[in-house]
């Protein structure tokens, strides 16, 4: 979430090798929390148009822009994990996008982040 949200306010500039070699660096992690979180962010750019389509129909009334940042990022990797992952349970990214908004973002953001997420897990059409 950390990296989405750095890359969402340098978007089209961003090189994203010196992003995450830079964060690294400020952040130790184990060798397998790295591999996991690249793939999250590398997957989640990758399908940017069609993950960001998907918030924007579940989120009635509101365009993706004008969500906040942080708010913005849950949702992003959430929907990359619910909609490309087939290895995490819908469930699983909810909750842990869940716990990531009690944390970093407002009361107010869980309950919306946790509407949009369910609608987005429970589409016909995945």
């Amino acid at each position: 979430m950390q990296l989405l949200y750095q890359l969402d306010y340098e978007p089209g500039q961003a090189d994203l090798a010196k992003i995450l070699e830079a964060f690294w660096q400020e952040n130790k992690t184990p060798p397998k929390v790295m591999t996991f979180a690249e793939e999250l962010v590398r997957g989640t750019l990758a399908n940017l148009p069609h993950i960001d389509q998907m918030i924007s129909q579940m989120a009635i009334n509101w365009r993706i822009e004008r969500m906040a940042v942080i708010d913005r990022s849950i949702l992003r990797f959430a929907a990359y994990e619910i909609l490309y992952r087939d290895d995490i349970p819908p469930k699983v990214s909810i909750n842990e996008a869940l716990e990531i908004a009690k944390k970093y973002s407002t009361p107010g953001s869980i309950g919306f982040i946790n509407g949009i997420l369910d609608k987005i897990a429970h589409q016909d059409n995945l």
